[in-house]
């Protein structure tokens, strides 16, 4: 039989072919032993269509949280057991189920087979690993202790990962209520009320605030539903471009901290995010302003950020790093006091690492918290929309019904 193949070869180049063999396993053992990182196998005479489906999927396809996690776990583990990385990755790559992670596997293994360093190979790669990641793998390689970083930057992710599920959990519940609100308010204001409009328009009533408030909406969506559907197109495009944008970043994420609710949770959780961060570089020898640069693209909120360039240009200054903090916004005094403890007792990654569990702590009770108090305010958005529509039909209604029995 034939079996078209995609490998990689020893620089590292991605090469494609036909081999005679009785199986796909055969194909992959006769191109391991010809140096070959086997890549993908199928039988037939298709390696063309085949490379280019391939390059396909790993275009559209995102390496999730949880497939990263996953490597770095595997890749730790077999670099543990004594297992070289070339073998480790292409082991890992023979295992990958994500076409775009497989295909950057491969190529690290490519690259390290060419002599680049094992920072070089994942940094190359930044739309996966990110700067945290690559800078957590050069201190782990420089200083000899790259099992022990791995175990912290495991932890690191699986930790990101689980307060990330966790506010979002706790606001897929309000979302679908206010989705479902604004279906509601639609129909009734498109399909019920022009119905009893008409009625009472026949009637000759007098209209009630409330029913001239919902006729006049429906008017207006009927007359101008086009204007309207551009305007919302429009509106959401220019934010969704706007919000990628350095500044548009900064201003969405100020005014999500500022919100009443929401705005606690998530400065809670990107204090325990920064105080985990911070913790991990520093035990793993990171400098602190190389630390300041990580944690400035590694925070998640674009507001915080900018305070990290505040704090480094004092540190360049000389000072400590518990002053600066003590005049940046949105930290806590506990972080700066506990920060400034741990400069002076020498301890700066232990108090950093409380830090962390503290929040981790305080962003679980915010979310629950959120939840409850979120529960309320949607009750009152749907007892107005309930009783806004309420009024607009039952008050001509009564009308009606007082000049029927005249």
């Amino acid at each position: 039989m034939k079996f078209s193949y995609i490998a990689i070869d020893e620089n590292g180049s991605r090469i494609t072919g036909v081999l005679e063999a009785n199986s796909v396993d055969e194909v992959n053992t006769i191109l391991v032993t010809r140096g070959y990182i086997p890549q993908k196998v199928v039988q037939g005479e298709g390696g063309l269509a085949l490379n280019l489906l391939a390059d396909l999927k790993s275009i559209l396809t995102t390496v999730k949280a949880e497939e990263l996690i996953l490597f770095t776990k595997q890749f730790r583990t077999m670099f543990k057991a004594g297992i070289s990385v070339v073998e480790t990755l292409s082991t890992l790559e023979r295992q990958a189920e994500n076409p775009k992670l497989k295909k950057i596997i491969a190529k690290m293994a490519g690259d390290i087979n060419e002599g680049a360093s094992l920072y070089q190979a994942f940094s190359r790669h930044p739309e996966v690993f990110s700067r945290l990641y690559c800078a957590m793998i050069r201190a782990g390689e420089t200083s000899g202790a790259l099992p022990d970083v791995m175990d912290r930057l495991a932890y690191l992710l699986e930790h990101e990962h689980k307060v990330k599920n966790d506010i979002k959990s706790a606001l897929q519940y309000p979302i679908i209520v206010l989705v479902a609100l604004g279906i509601a308010f639609f129909i009734l204001l498109t399909f019920v009320i022009p119905k009893f409009a008409a009625i009472f328009k026949s009637a000759g009533i007098a209209l009630p605030l409330p029913t001239q408030l919902a006729i006049g909406l429906y008017n207006f969506l009927a007359n101008y539903w086009i204007f309207c559907l551009v305007s919302v197109i429009a509106l959401i495009t220019g934010l969704s471009f706007y919000v990628r944008t350095a500044q548009g970043r900064y201003v969405k994420d100020k005014f999500l901290l500022k919100l009443p609710i929401v705005g606690p949770v998530l400065q809670k959780a990107a204090l325990s995010r920064f105080a985990s961060i911070f913790a991990i570089l520093q035990s793993s020898g990171v400098s602190i302003l190389e630390s300041l640069d990580i944690l400035s693209e590694t925070i998640g909120n674009a507001a915080m950020s900018k305070e990290f360039d505040k704090i480094k240009n004092r540190l360049r200054e000389g000072l400590g790093i518990s002053y600066p903090l003590k005049t940046a916004k949105y930290f806590t005094p506990m972080v700066v006091n506990m920060i400034y403890v741990g400069e002076q007792s020498g301890n700066l990654d232990e108090m950093l690492t409380e830090i962390s569990k503290h929040y981790d702590d305080e962003v679980a009770y915010a979310v629950s918290q959120m939840s409850t108090n979120l529960g309320p305010i949607l009750i009152v958005g749907l007892a107005a929309v309930v009783g806004f529509f309420a009024l607009a039909i039952f008050l001509p209604m009564w009308d009606l019904t007082k000049m029927v029995k005249m």
